[in-house]
Formats: structure tokens, C-alpha cells, sequence
């Protein structure tokens, strides 16, 4: 017996639009990867922090049930590349919408 796949929204328009796709040169392809693979990337480093901190690090992580260094590597992440949402903003930018409703 054979399963059905189905395909959710996105997937269907990768296939409905399969023909418009064309494949890339060797050497764009190795570009593609080199990029890739840089971003993959890690590195060790050590860092001090406060007890009191690494105990709410580790408290949040065990929350949101991921390990307290991925957390920590995530957040960096966030901050870096301007992503990391400040909650004192979102209430403001939330209360100036209200106020114009």
C-alpha cells in the first residue's frame, strides 16, 4: 500500500513553479556552499558570567526546552543581527497603535 504524500502550501507552489527553476554552474554552485558552510561555522569560546545570570539561563532554557548554551548562542544571534525584539518597545509600539485605532 502506498502513502500519499501531501504537500503543505509552500511545497505545492515549489512544484507547481518546478519548471521555472534552472540549475546553476559548477562554480556557482561551490560558491553557494563555501557561503553556506562559512555560515554554519562555530567556535568555542569561554565567557565570564554571573552565577546568579547562568542559573536564569539555564532556568529559561530547561522553559523552552533547549539546551542553556544553544539559548545563549541564539540570543547572540538575535542581537547581532538586529533581530532581538526589546519587550519595553513592543508594548509601546502596541499602545501607539491602540491610540490611533
Amino acid at each position: 500500500m502506498r502513502k500519499k504524500i501531501i504537500l503543505d502550501r509552500l511545497e505545492q507552489n515549489i512544484e507547481s513553479d518546478s519548471a521555472k527553476y534552472r540549475t546553476v554552474s559548477q562554480v556557482k554552485r561551490e560558491r553557494i556552499h563555501g557561503i553556506l558552510e562559512r555560515d554554519r561555522k562555530t567556535r568555542n569560546i569561554n565567557i565570564r558570567i554571573r552565577e546568579h545570570d547562568l542559573a536564569r539561563l539555564k532556568q529559561r532554557a530547561e522553559e523552552e526546552g533547549v539546551p542553556y548554551q544553544t539559548l545563549i548562542s541564539s540570543v547572540l544571534h538575535k542581537y547581532v543581527s538586529e533581530k532581538l525584539l526589546d519587550e519595553q518597545d513592543i508594548l509601546k509600539s502596541i499602545a501607539l497603535l491602540q491610540g490611533k485605532s
